[in-house]
């Protein structure tokens, strides 16, 4: 793999691979400068479709790549099809779940046995919906044979909402009071998508769940963010059974 992505750091199965990908390398320039795998933000469409091409070549395996939507629909990975959902899995070799993100939380999943694997773009809607659930529903096996890994996303430092967004989630789940905290604007919050993202994984029974804490919005050089710049491109979060 390219030294520069990264790779999940979790204790998956030897044959579950992960690649993240960066804006580093790759031939994008102007607001996309860089890695940018985004068809749909404005950048030259030769471009993205050489970095596609070199991300596939360097990983060896084909990623299936996704209409997102803010939807908690979750789908079986086809590279032949580009579907409308925001989360996908595979039990098939060589196949890699793929989602995009500039802020929102890419979580990749796989099961113990190392026969299974999800990926799922999970911004608040999605996440205050149920797109993790529905991504943990679609693994067939129960919450605690799994694992997930949390990926770079909007840190709780960057991350500001407001009051009807922190209302949503503790309608849904009193607990996730905590995951907000007052803003220096008045009426304002912070939000921790990775703390609201742990807690629905363990509603779903998942309680294996690794990463977090690496801030999209607090890195320039190293990731896209719509939050930090508006125009940009987008990062990719894969994986697949080697």
């Amino acid at each position: 793999m390219s030294p520069l992505w990264i790779s999940a750091e979790w204790p998956a199965p030897a044959n579950v691979r992960t690649c993240i990908t960066t804006r580093r390398g790759g031939c994008s320039q102007g607001p996309w400068k860089g890695f940018n795998l985004g068809t749909h933000v404005g950048d030259e469409p030769t471009h993205v479709a050489a970095n596609r091409a070199e991300l596939q070549r360097v990983l060896g395996c084909t990623p299936a790549w996704l209409n997102q939507t803010h939807s908690t629909l979750a789908c079986k990975a086809n590279p032949d099809q580009v579907a409308d959902a925001d989360a996908s899995w595979t039990n098939e070799r060589q196949i890699a779940c793929t989602i995009m993100t500039a802020d929102c939380l890419p979580v990749l999943l796989c099961n113990k046995d190392g026969t299974r694997v999800a990926a799922a773009h999970a911004g608040w809607r999605g996440l205050l919906e149920g797109i993790l659930e529905q991504t943990v529903s679609s693994m067939g096996s129960p919450g605690y044979s799994l694992m997930a890994w949390l990926g770079p996303a909007i840190g709780p430092q960057e991350f500001e909402v407001g009051p009807e967004v922190r209302d949503a989630f503790i309608a849904h789940d009193a607990q996730a009071q905590a995951a907000f905290v007052p803003s220096s604007r008045e009426g304002r919050y912070l939000a921790d998508i990775y703390q609201l993202a742990r807690q629905r994984l363990a509603e779903a029974g998942v309680t294996a769940v690794y990463g977090g804490g690496l801030c999209t919005v607090s890195e320039p050089a190293r990731y896209f963010s719509y939050r930090r710049d508006g125009k940009t491109g987008r990062f990719a979060s894969l994986i697949w059974l080697s």
